[in-house]
């Protein structure tokens, strides 16, 4: 029985229904496939011949990716909102109440509303492959799973364990989800159809399954009786709060949800999920984390080029530095790309330490069964390393990772030309220097690029694809093509000095001294910026770079866009004391254990300041922020990014800006051009020409405009 979406076969008593939408990559839930479903679930009840239905995906690796948020972002008020939650509810509650047995068998991402209809299915066959996950992201989005999720995941797994997946809006493999009790048997890809056709005929014939929640004492006391919930739902709450600050009230929301269905049935427990998902969905928070969504999808198809030529496919991978960074970005290449990783650094036992470091990697996802032993064997094998270039002929990409110097990254770039291929593309990990003057040493400077990684490798996703005037464009679709396959977020940035991110946290880090200088206390000038929505400090994010490194892209700065960007002195006089941040167990803070162990009061004595009320937690706040704002437009004015898409996802996943207020151009516009350009003319009156507005601002001010029309 064909449709746009859904077509289904006969096979001795079970309909095996595949869904398949045409024209898109993945399955999604819209209002027209909502309706293809009950349609073709109506017939299958009515046709006799029908004793049990199999659902399957006809995706190669996705099942259902949730609903379709083109159409979530059409929604013009709570009450169109809430109906279409209640919509979604009535689908899944017909598959439940369904008189015939339905079994699903999953391969690929179950996400949102995907596994809100595998869990209204009676039984749930799911496949062993990593990218089977299954999940409910909606808090990422500011809304809650609105189409019964809330109530069916709970009752099926605990409200520990569901709070755990709804509230952080977290994807759980395939076997977790089977440990967890999410699905009833894992099976390999080639024989999914086989066995969930097979337990549907079971179903059919009159079999029931037997699921036991796991858990044991802990479970029955914690889930089961309502003095264990009200200890799981208090500490659910304060641990929401401590992690989002009351910024983002999704997650609270389906808090409540929860909560509401188990204390007082299913029933109710939808229609609180469905005013709620409503009230959320016309939120301000709700509509920025759509348009970051919005934003990430359209960058995974751009390569930063006007009819960018195809990537060239990296299957090995050289890396020049194995400190820190370079142990970093091999582990992460390993992990995510699989590809075979060749170090290199100046004697045998830095390459020892480099090696260990990456394959630590590695060893997490081991021991938190990410990857089986076979696995991590097979991975393992893919890394080596030596003092010398052996093996760099045979790389598609060299990295190289060293200290942040010109002429000891040009010396590098020499030896690697040298020793690799003349089709190499050798890539700078420079957090500033502008890749021009590095490739001023290349023979192939068409070859030569920045690929700028964020630390630590492996937790930091963004990545800053820097071409320079010379980088060929297939160099550039390259260097973009990899970064996307160890799973970072691309931006791709002007060759100029900070590039995009450090450039905008210029005066924002440089501001830090000038507080304190006034009487500001450190843990007041973190606390600012954190109750705006940072997820650290300026201070905090200073010790968590690297005082040394924070120095050198100071000198940069300064040396390339003078007294505005210039720092205060603070940061030398705490690097030559031997204070270089966490690393080394002391900077601003103190260290000890893995933990910040607080503000070190030395510090103040070797700054020569001293903590006395200075400016308001107010005042403090607008110099930090409005400061960033203001480089920023600076910056795109300068052409640093191609788009102010491109700016506020990079400010967002390079370093943190509060993603509910939609990166510093949106939250520009947010504020209004002449109301920011007021500001600084204050701030530059009191402090200085360093607050000065940029002609961009003051134009958008004079005209009424915007950075998105």
């Amino acid at each position: 029985m064909p449709g746009p979406a859904l077509t289904w076969e006969l096979a001795d008593g079970v309909a095996i229904v595949t869904f398949d939408l045409k024209d898109s990559p993945v399955n999604k839930f819209s209002r027209a496939v909502k309706d293809e479903f009950l349609a073709t679930f109506t017939a299958l009840e009515q046709d006799r011949a029908v004793r049990a239905i199999a659902v399957f995906s006809g995706k190669p690796d996705n099942f259902i990716a949730g609903a379709d948020i083109e159409e979530f972002v059409t929604i013009g008020s709570a009450a169109e909102a809430e109906r279409l939650a209640a919509e979604g509810q009535e689908m899944m509650d017909r598959v439940t109440r369904f008189p015939k047995p339905v079994a699903v068998g999953i391969h690929g991402a179950c996400l949102g509303g995907g596994l809100e209809f595998a869990l209204a299915c009676h039984y749930r066959v799911a496949t062993d492959h990593p990218k089977t996950q299954l999940g409910l992201p909606e808090v990422q989005l500011g809304i809650l799973p609105g189409a019964s999720g809330c109530q069916r995941l709970p009752r099926l797994i605990g409200a520990r364990a569901a709070l755990d997946i709804i509230l952080a809006g977290r994807s759980e493999r395939a076997p977790k989800a089977f440990r967890l009790g999410m699905v009833d048997e894992l099976v390999h890809p080639a024989i999914l159809q086989d066995i969930t056709i097979a337990a549907a005929r079971r179903l059919a014939d009159g079999w029931r399954p037997r699921r036991r929640r796991p858990g044991g004492v802990l479970a029955w006391l914690l889930d089961r009786n309502p003095l264990g919930r009200r200890l799981v739902f208090r500490t659910a709450r304060r641990q929401v709060l401590e992690r989002t600050k009351g910024h983002y009230p999704a997650p609270l929301a389906a808090l409540e949800a929860v909560e509401h269905g188990l204390k007082h049935g299913m029933a109710e427990g939808l229609k609180r999920e469905a005013r709620l998902f409503g009230q959320l969905a016309v939120t301000d928070v709700s509509r920025k984390l759509v348009q970051i969504f919005f934003a990430t999808t359209q960058l995974k198809k751009d390569f930063g080029l006007p009819n960018a030529p195809p990537p060239t496919a990296v299957q090995r991978l050289a890396i020049v530095g194995a400190g820190f960074m370079g142990s970093g970005i091999a582990g992460t290449a390993i992990v995510q790309a699989g590809v075979d990783v060749r170090m290199k650094d100046a004697d045998l036992p830095r390459v020892a330490k480099g090696l260990a470091a990456a394959r630590a990697l590695l060893d997490d996802r081991l021991r938190r069964r990410r990857i089986a032993k076979y696995e991590y064997a097979r991975l393992a094998a893919l890394l080596s390393g030596g003092d010398g270039y052996a093996g760099f002929g045979r790389a598609d990409l060299v990295i190289e990772a060293v200290f942040e110097d010109l002429s000891v990254k040009q010396q590098v770039l020499r030896e690697v030309e040298a020793a690799a291929r003349d089709d190499a593309v050798f890539a700078s990990n420079t957090s500033t220097i502008p890749i021009a003057r590095i490739a001023e040493a290349a023979r192939r400077p068409e070859r030569v690029i920045g690929m700028h990684f964020f630390s630590p490798v492996d937790r930091m996703p963004l990545l800053e694809v820097i071409p320079a005037a010379r980088t060929a464009p297939g160099v550039v679709s390259t260097a973009v093509g990899f970064g996307r396959r160890l799973g970072k977020t691309v931006i791709v940035v002007k060759d100029s000095p900070g590039f995009w991110v450090n450039r905008i946290l210029a005066p924002y880090a440089n501001e830090v001294g000038h507080l304190l200088a006034e009487g500001a206390s450190i843990e007041e000038i973190d606390a600012a910026a954190v109750g705006f929505g940072f997820p650290v400090g300026p201070v905090t994010l200073l010790d968590e770079v690297g005082l040394d490194v924070a120095e050198k892209v100071s000198q940069v700065m300064g040396a390339a866009f003078g007294e505005r960007l210039q720092a205060t002195a603070g940061v030398t006089a705490l690097v030559k004391a031997g204070r270089l941040g966490r690393k080394s167990g002391r900077g601003f803070y103190r260290y000890g254990g893995g933990k910040k162990r607080g503000v070190d009061p030395a510090v103040y004595e070797l700054l020569g300041v001293h903590p006395n009320g200075g400016p308001r937690l107010a005042e403090i706040l607008q110099r930090l922020v409005d400061g960033m704002l203001n480089e920023a437009a600076r910056a795109v004015g300068d052409g640093v990014v191609g788009t102010p898409r491109d700016g506020d996802i990079g400010a967002i996943f390079g370093f943190g800006f509060p993603p509910f207020r939609g990166g510093p151009l949106r939250h520009a516009d947010d504020l209004g051009a002449a109301r920011l350009v007021a500001e600084l003319e204050r701030l530059a009156e009191r402090y200085g020409p360093r607050f000065a507005p940029c002609e961009v601002l003051q134009e958008q001010a004079r005209r009424g405009s915007k950075f998105y029309p």
